[in-house]
């Protein structure tokens, strides 16, 4: 099974456990991804998802080369492709063989359903044959039915790979903040804030002396701040609701609401 997934950041709420504690929740919807195929390096197998199902009516806007992709193993397209780690000695093999089992299986239904109608036209007054012919191709679409729901559902990983007290890493865009100073950027103690001073929120001298006459690449200094990708590590799973696909994560998680999360399972 795979190691990761994406969601997208619903936003924060809060809890009281058993002891009356508050335990602050951020809400991450994970919806359905789905197995496209499995991609081998020399030292590490991955495996490439799709996340975030594109509507039907939007699909017309999807490029060609990106539809044609999807179409190769018959799936909707979806919005975003990742490669993502997967559990050691897992079996993807399965992956390469579901578009031509699923074929097969519709080409033999769509053949004993049309012996079965030349069967009712032919035969109408055998009333008791027609009724039995009738409950076999009844049986033989549920049959149907059933293998291509496990089909679809085998292709599909969602909320499920997940269980209560897993321990995650996440990783999401943080909030752009815009430009800032030293102080709100580096938590700088700035400059004396006396009133005869004129540099209370300033940076102060950035140079050397005469040796080596020059400024020090890396120095703490004034910019854009935030809008840049955030780690946050061992952060531990409250609650899941198999329903909705969301997950109720313990602690604060970076990105605005509806950014995209990725989430790791280390644990």
């Amino acid at each position: 099974m795979i190691k990761e997934i994406y969601g997208k950041k619903i936003g924060m709420t809060q809890i009281f456990d058993e002891q009356g504690n508050l335990i602050p929740l951020t809400l991450i919807e994970t919806p359905p991804a789905c197995l496209l195929e499995i991609i081998k390096y020399p030292t590490k197998t991955r495996v490439k998802i799709g996340c975030f199902k594109i509507h039907e009516k939007k699909i017309g806007k999807v490029k060609k080369p990106i539809k044609g992709y999807f179409d190769k193993f018959k799936v909707s397209p979806y919005k975003l492709l990742r490669e993502v780690e997967i559990v050691k000695g897992s079996d993807f093999s399965f992956l390469s063989e579901l578009v031509g089992e699923k074929v097969e299986e519709v080409t033999v239904i769509e053949e004993s359903v049309k012996v079965s109608d030349i069967s009712l036209e032919n035969k109408e007054s055998e009333k008791e044959e027609t009724k039995e012919e009738i409950l076999n191709v009844d049986s033989e679409d549920e049959t149907f039915k059933e293998v291509e729901e496990t089909l679809t559902n085998s292709r599909e990983v969602g909320i499920e790979i997940f269980q209560v007290g897993d321990i995650l890493d996440v990783r999401a865009k943080s909030q752009g903040k815009g430009f800032a100073g030293p102080m709100k950027r580096h938590n700088m103690r700035g400059q004396p804030a006396a009133h005869g001073h004129t540099m209370h929120r300033r940076t102060g001298s950035i140079g050397t002396s005469a040796t080596p006459s020059r400024v020090y690449k890396g120095r703490d200094m004034p910019g854009h701040m935030g809008d840049s990708f955030v780690t946050t590590k061992n952060l531990k799973i409250i609650k899941i609701d198999t329903d909705k696909n969301i997950l109720f994560i313990k602690g604060s998680i970076p990105g605005a609401k509806g950014a995209v999360i990725r989430l790791k399972k280390v644990c």
